[in-house]
């Protein structure tokens, strides 16, 4: 039978390499006031664990944490305490999400998969502004049909590791999405951390990253080459064997958005505030590529993540 760990081997596993990577990062300012209840080692390690769909919602995970987690988080302050201080330490989240793609190597490839998701925050067919007025609006999923939310880029590697991500509104187009994310990657932003550095190899992508003329400009601009499909009405079809080919490579990007949607509860998130989104976006990324990396030093599958714990 594959080893499986219980909650306080994986809990004290990922402290401890959390608190190393933090242990390198730069002091971060004083700041006027009480002294944080949380260091920034536990507030990263507990947004991370917090992203497992066990967990129907934060407030289900923190009443978890203050019933089973006191003995190892003694100072736990309230909720809304906690979620301050998680937004403070966002970029914390988001290096650390970087940090396991460099430990897990996971840019040695000959390439990355690109493929946008759609993430609903509330109903569509919902009447009023809610909470992200202006920040997110309505588009199409072929999942979901009409959804009023973001939408997700993530590039993986043939492993399944996350290498990079951003987001835009639901009416975001694909294509305007990659060309923002091989920019950031060309020309690091410090606004857009998430993305990650630049693809080794090409990058595989759907039909809906098309356009021979927006390949070129991207390969000239920005380094990035694209495998991609031409439309069916193409003038130059590819042939139905090379077509399956692609979509077989590009497969572990599906697999890798079934576990945030699922495994992590992507599908699930309803914010109030974009910061908190965000936050939790990185906190899911990260917890992705952090059991990609404790299965490999436990010999198991990469992605089985259903059976990792035993809750």
């Amino acid at each position: 039978t594959e080893p499986m760990v219980d909650i306080d081997t994986f809990l004290t596993t990922l402290y401890v390499m959390v608190d190393d990577f933090c242990k390198l990062q730069p002091s971060p300012k004083t700041r006027p006031g009480p002294e944080a209840s949380l260091s920034r080692s536990e507030v990263v390690t507990l947004a991370i664990f917090g992203q497992w769909a066990c967990f129907g919602s934060e407030r289900a995970f923190y009443r978890f944490a203050r019933r089973r987690l006191r003995s190892a988080f003694p100072t736990l302050p309230n909720r809304s305490q906690f979620n301050r201080l998680l937004r403070r330490d966002q970029g914390v989240v988001v290096s650390f999400f970087l940090y396991l793609v460099q430990i897990l190597e996971a840019r040695q490839c000959l390439y990355e998969a690109l493929d946008c998701s759609a993430v609903p925050v509330r109903d569509a067919k919902r009447r009023g502004r809610g909470w992200l007025a202006g920040l997110t609006d309505i588009g199409w999923s072929n999942r979901l049909g009409w959804f009023e939310g973001f939408r997700l880029l993530i590039a993986v590697n043939p492993a399944g590791v996350i290498t990079g991500f951003g987001f835009g509104t639901g009416s975001s187009k694909d294509q305007s999405l990659a060309e923002t994310f091989f920019a950031a990657r060309h020309r690091p932003h410090p606004r857009l951390p998430s993305v990650g550095l630049p693809a080794l190899g090409s990058y595989v992508a759907d039909k809906g990253f098309e356009g021979q003329q927006r390949h070129r400009q991207w390969l000239l601009h920005y380094g990035a080459e694209i495998i991609c499909p031409p439309k069916r009405n193409s003038l130059r079809p590819w042939p139905k064997q090379l077509r399956r080919w692609l979509a077989s490579i590009r497969q572990i990007v599906e697999t890798v958005y079934e576990k945030l949607h699922n495994t992590f509860r992507l599908s699930r998130e309803r914010p109030h505030e974009l910061e908190g989104f965000q936050a939790r976006l990185a906190a899911k990324m990260a917890l992705h590529n952090f059991c990609v990396w404790l299965n490999e030093q436990l010999g198991r599958p990469k992605l089985a993540f259903a059976d990792l714990l035993t809750w």
